[in-house]
């Protein structure tokens, strides 16, 4: 009964410190999404070098005549999120209108 009572105080008192606590700065905002972001792109690479691995490991086991693994994908290149959406998008190319021929 004890430790049921303890743990309610327990998470009643942190519930009431995360209410707290006021907003992030958007300088603050703006680091923790690119933690976020780095974070996210480093699994990505890590996935890629466990799949190089893997396949290293299982071209030296293949027995001659089976398919070969399947090509792991390289990740792009790391884009910080704030560049990307502040980066302007290309203006499409004019094109000439190609004349139609009526009939």
């Amino acid at each position: 009964m004890k430790k049921i009572i303890a743990f309610t105080l327990g998470a009643f008192a942190t519930s009431v410190a995360f209410a707290a606590l006021p907003p992030l700065s958007p300088e603050a905002q703006a680091a923790a999404d690119l933690a976020k972001a780095k974070t996210a792109y480093a699994g990505r690479v890590d996935g890629f070098k466990l799949c190089q691995a893997q396949n290293k490991v299982a071209d030296q086991y293949r027995v001659s005549g089976t398919p070969a693994p399947a090509a792991c994908v390289a990740p792009p290149p790391f884009v910080a999120p704030g560049t990307a959406a502040a980066a302007p998008a290309p203006a499409p190319a004019p094109t000439a209108a190609a004349p139609t021929a009526a009939k």
